[in-house]
This record gives C-alpha cells, sequence and structure tokens, in this order.
C-alpha cells in the first residue's frame, strides 16, 4: 500500500478520511485553503503543504475531497494546481459530487497527462468518515484500482466497484442525492404540518421513528430541528447544487423527476430566504405559521 498520500481539502468528510489513512500509518500530506485546518491536522502527526503543486511533488496518490467541480478543476488546473507536478502512473481520486460527464471528461483529460483517475464520490457523513465506516461509490480503470485499491478501503468499510471507467461513480452519487434531498424535504414537510396541527414535535418524532413512515433522513434532520440546532454538518446549499446536477443529468435525456424537482425549489426557496449556510433540515423554514423548536 503506498504510504505517502496527498489529500485535498479538510472539510467535515476530509480531515475524517486524512485522520483513517494516519491511522494505517500513512505518511498523509494535506492542503485546505484555510491554513488553521492544514495546522491543525500537522499537528496531529500529518505534513502541512502549502499548495496543491507542493503535495503533488511528494506523492503519488492524491485524494480531492472538495465541494464541487469547480473546486476540483482549481485543485487540478489553477495556480498552484497540481496536474502539472504529478508524476506519470499518479492517481488522482475525485470524491466530489459532480455532473457524470464532467467526471468522464476529466478522466480523459488526466489520461493525457499519464495520470490515473477514480470516480469516487462519498456517502455517510463526517462520524463515518471519521471511523473509516464511510461508503465510496468508485468507478476506475484496473490499473487506477491495482494502484489504490487499499487506501480506497482504508478510508472507507463499502468501496463499491461500478465500472471500469469513470461516470459510473457519479451517476449513482447522484442518485443517492436524489433520495437524500427528497427525503430531507419530506422530512421536513411533515413535521411542519405537525407543527401546524398543534401536535408534540417530540413525541411526533418518537412515534415516526418506530413506524413505517421513518427514514434515516427524517431520524436524523429532524433531530436537528427538535434541538433547535442549525449548525450545517450538510448545508442547504449543498442540495441546491445537487439536485441541480440530478435536474440536469435528467433533463438531457428528457426524463421526468416530479419529486426532484419540488424539493428543489424547496431547498432554492430556503437558500433565498437567507438560511443558505444553515443545515440542510433549514429547509423547513420555509413553511408558513408554525413556531419551530428553540435552542435550548
Amino acid at each position: 500500500m503506498e504510504s505517502n498520500v496527498g489529500l485535498i481539502g479538510l472539510g467535515a468528510m476530509g480531515s475524517g478520511m486524512a485522520a483513517s489513512l494516519r491511522r494505517h500509518d500513512c505518511q498523509v500530506h494535506v492542503f485546505d485553503v484555510r491554513p488553521e485546518s492544514v495546522h491543525a491536522f500537522a499537528a496531529q502527526g500529518g505534513v502541512a503543504c502549502g499548495s496543491p503543486a507542493e503535495l503533488a511533488a511528494h506523492c503519488k496518490v492524491i485524494v480531492s475531497v472538495v465541494v464541487n467541480a469547480a473546486q476540483t478543476e482549481a485543485v487540478l488546473f489553477g495556480d498552484q494546481g497540481c496536474a502539472a507536478a504529478m508524476q506519470p502512473g499518479s492517481v488522482f481520486v475525485m470524491c466530489s459530487t459532480v455532473d457524470p460527464n464532467w467526471s468522464i471528461a476529466l478522466e480523459a483529460r488526466l489520461a493525457k497527462l499519464g495520470i490515473l483517475y477514480v470516480d469516487a464520490p462519498i456517502s455517510g457523513g463526517a462520524a463515518k468518515a471519521a471511523s473509516g465506516q464511510m461508503t465510496m461509490m468508485t468507478a476506475a480503470t484496473p490499473e487506477a484500482y491495482a494502484a489504490v485499491g487499499p487506501l480506497l478501503d482504508v478510508m472507507a468499510a463499502n468501496v463499491y466497484r461500478l465500472g471500469d471507467k469513470a461516470g459510473a461513480g457519479s451517476k449513482v452519487k447522484i442518485i443517492n442525492q436524489l433520495l437524500a434531498g427528497v427525503h430531507i424535504a419530506a422530512a421536513a414537510e411533515a413535521m411542519a404540518l405537525g407543527l401546524r396541527e398543534g401536535v408534540d414535535a417530540a413525541a411526533l418524532y418518537d412515534v415516526i421513528t418506530h413506524s413505517a413512515g421513518n427514514s434515516w433522513m427524517f431520524e436524523n434532520r429532524m433531530a436537528h430541528v427538535l434541538a433547535g440546532d442549525y449548525t450545517p454538518l450538510s448545508a442547504v446549499d449543498i442540495f441546491v447544487k445537487d439536485l441541480g446536477l440530478v435536474l440536469d443529468v435528467a433533463r438531457a435525456s428528457k426524463f421526468p423527476l416530479p419529486l426532484s424537482s419540488t424539493a428543489h425549489q424547496m431547498f432554492m426557496q430556503a437558500s433565498t430566504s437567507g438560511f443558505a449556510r444553515e443545515d440542510d433540515s433549514a429547509v423547513i423554514k420555509i413553511f408558513p405559521g408554525i413556531e419551530l423548536p428553540k435552542k435550548s
């Protein structure tokens, strides 16, 4: 297993993934646009880098855990980007939620530079990332898998190999995001109706989480609503982006997605109402005439 690994993006998921790699005796080089995050990880035994290019000079495997395609482009091809500094035969593991067609094009673009590519979106949340129990939805050539397979297994409990070229991983991820976004929107609508009808919110939560109408998203996100805590573990604007990607992919083949469209509009409304950077459960704030639980 490659011992020197670079990781770019020390957010909620990336910091946990970096910690998992370090626990398995990898020398983890890190970069983030927030220097304080880099220094904090270096203090725990990682290696701080001042740019993606500097990181690439030390590592044959780079794992990118940034927000979107634009940030991934900047990591690779921007000022001090890593692509120009990566050696032929190096591997770039892309963990963002992106348009599958963009991921397919990126694989071809990197291949011209002699760089292997893994289309590897992730799911599971910060806690599972930190414990190495998250899920990876991957697609890559056999050569790329041969180079990084053991590292993927260190970072994720479930590594799904969905194809021998880029695209399939990103397609499965956006389908997951379709369900996640619709489930959060539906959970918020149900809780909002309960509040409107005067049902005790805690009692409603208890009943639903022990009944057939429950979902993982209801159980997880409505707990945030009950606590009155909208600290962003995953922000409203993430689902503005991700459901937008879902709809873009479906629109290309004229495939109808009525529930996704409605959920996307709900997150758009929440975002433009001032809740863009709050937890995605804040989509419940778009419903009128209800009194939400206060933070204790």
